[in-house]
């Protein structure tokens, strides 16, 4: 580890050293890729740095304990020493952890898909639920949340709702939220106070850059119609909404959210590109694993990530056994210790692999 964390900070030096030359400064593409470069090994550098002052320290501390007969000055080394080894210890744990590859979606904006599956109405209300369980975790994040398309249900729920989540490292958390939520509860449709189960479908995607997917426009049919739902006659009698059919995967996007014309087709060409490149990179990956499914944060849709019990006030993550009795927290937006706890269980199955 420690020979990986030198050859860091030599090519951290490097870049900083490249950062000040003239003619990558005059190269704003070149400048940027540098100063991105730079800020995503600095964290490395740093910790790497306070450990070996560290290590400096405790070998002079326990050379003043060898040779000292002070004993005021045997004493203050000693409890030095003990909060140095502390100091040490998480700093052996923390850098391993530091060296694992990022995923290069981690700082990526968020296209998001929930979709009511089995259960109907109840499905739908769910459905809604998690939207707003998403809306106000992103909302204690900083980041923003804007509406793709959304096609509502009578009794306050949604079929299907899409949306964007802007903010940073918004893909790096929400990423583990894919795949299939299970409600167990009375619906409100149910006279007879049974149990009944559902399950709701949740899509996590990096927002594609044009520069990530490329897409012919020949392989596009872009259809306009009226919108339908809030908004009165305007948007009712003006073809504002879109639909946008990927040709060569069948992908089919639609945004009715705004009532430009040109603003839903840029909304949706955003979603359409997610999907064709989460597309991709799921084909991608089936092909070199074929557990894939098994991982955490797979992002396998057919995978029943987490059920959510309302009689019993818990819900339970079955990716990684965590079952926490605060349901009414969690879906107003408290999703710190689900999420959290899912990426310590990530990066341990990384530093196995790396071993």
């Amino acid at each position: 580890m420690i020979e990986r964390l030198q050859q860091v900070e030599e090519h951290f030096a490097e870049v900083e050293a490249r950062l000040s030359d003239p003619s990558v400064i005059a190269n704003v593409e070149k400048f940027t890729a540098l100063t991105r470069e730079h800020a995503a090994l600095e964290p490395i550098v740093k910790t790497f740095r306070q450990y070996k002052r560290i290590i400096a320290q405790i070998d002079e501390d326990k050379a003043l304990l060898e040779t000292s007969t002070d004993e005021d000055l045997r004493t203050l080394a000693a409890e030095e020493l003990d909060e140095l080894k502390k100091s040490k210890a998480e700093l052996d744990a923390q850098l391993p952890i530091m060296l694992l590859p990022k995923d290069p979606n981690d700082d990526k904006n968020v296209i998001m898909e929930i979709r009511g599956g089995v259960g109907g109405e109840e499905a739908a209300l769910f459905a809604g639920e998690l939207f707003r369980m998403y809306t106000r975790y992103a909302e204690r994040q900083g980041w923003h949340v804007d509406i793709v398309y959304a096609n509502p249900t009578t009794i306050g729920g949604f079929k299907e709702i899409s949306f964007t989540v802007e903010g940073a490292g918004a893909f790096s958390k929400l990423k583990y939220e894919s795949g299939t939520h299970r409600v167990q509860r009375v619906p409100v449709t149910e006279s007879g106070g049974r149990i009944h189960t559902s399950a709701v479908t949740v899509a996590v995607m990096p927002e594609a850059e044009e520069v990530d997917v490329e897409i012919n426009p020949a392989d596009l049919r872009i259809d306009t119609y009226c919108a339908s739902g809030a908004g009165g006659q305007y948007v009712n009698r003006t073809e504002t909404a879109i639909r946008i059919t990927h040709i060569p995967t069948g992908i089919v996007v639609q945004c009715q959210d705004e009532k430009s014309q040109l603003k839903n087709k840029e909304k949706a060409m955003r979603v359409l590109r997610a999907r064709v490149n989460d597309l991709a990179v799921r084909e991608q990956a089936a092909s070199i694993a074929a557990d894939r499914k098994n991982q955490v944060g797979s992002g396998d849709r057919s995978e029943k990530i987490r059920t959510y019990n309302f009689p019993q006030g818990r819900v339970t993550d079955h990716r990684i056994k965590l079952t926490l009795y605060k349901l009414e927290e969690i879906l107003n937006g408290d999703l710190d210790d689900f999420i959290n706890a899912l990426i310590t269980a990530d990066q341990a199955k990384k530093l196995s692999a790396a071993d």
